[in-house]
């Protein structure tokens, strides 16, 4: 029983991560724009999904508990390139990525490194999410933001804290987890609060 609830977290957390940004990045294709989508709430995201990813694969953890994450990173490049495309400048994504490339080696150098960088992962992550959440109050339009997408990651989250529990019991991951998913649900509905009915971006 406990095998196959641990099975199914892993894997639907697979494959819903494999879909989990194609609704914001149909979102912003349909609407030519990244109206709504916050750039510092993504690029923190971005950065708190490397981090945790290096810090799992430091410590050779099981790696089911996090192969959805070299996914979640690929689609989150693939995001920063149309915000910066549809702000009119693709080349200003040059300098992030290279230091986010720089970051994955300067992490595993040291045993300290990758342990204090852990434990700013999660303050990392909130942040992106408060960065969200304030353009969101700002502007109170969501735009082209994907309610989708934010309900796919509470869910991610959800599993997590499951597959966390049963498996490693690492403290750290599992308070970054629920965390993550009380601060996604809040934008979920933040998101659905601002929608207007004339932009049906989804």
């Amino acid at each position: 029983m406990a095998l196959g609830l641990l099975e199914l977290c892993n894997w639907s957390t697979l494959a819903v991560c494999t879909a989990l940004k194609l609704p914001q990045i149909s979102a912003l294709l349909a609407a030519r724009s990244a109206r709504g989508l916050s750039l510092p709430s993504l690029l923190l995201e971005l950065a708190g999904f490397l981090v945790f990813l290096r810090y799992q694969c430091y410590y050779q953890y099981p790696l089911l508990t996090y192969l959805e994450y070299p996914i979640l990173i690929a689609q989150d490049v693939i995001l920063l390139l149309c915000v910066f495309h549809f702000n009119g400048n693709v080349y200003r994504v040059a300098p992030y990525l290279t230091l986010f490339v720089a970051s994955w080696f300067v992490l595993a150098l040291q045993k300290w490194i990758i342990d204090l960088a852990m434990n700013f992962c999660t303050l990392i992550s909130a942040a992106s999410k408060f960065a969200q959440l304030q353009y969101l109050w700002k502007s109170r339009d969501s735009g082209a933001v994907s309610a989708l997408t934010w309900i796919l990651a509470s869910y991610t989250c959800a599993t997590r804290i499951i597959t966390t529990v049963m498996t490693t019991n690492d403290l750290t991951i599992l308070t970054r987890f629920v965390i993550m998913l009380a601060l996604n649900l809040w934008v979920t509905v933040t998101v659905l609060r601002y929608r207007r009915p004339a932009a049906k971006a989804e």
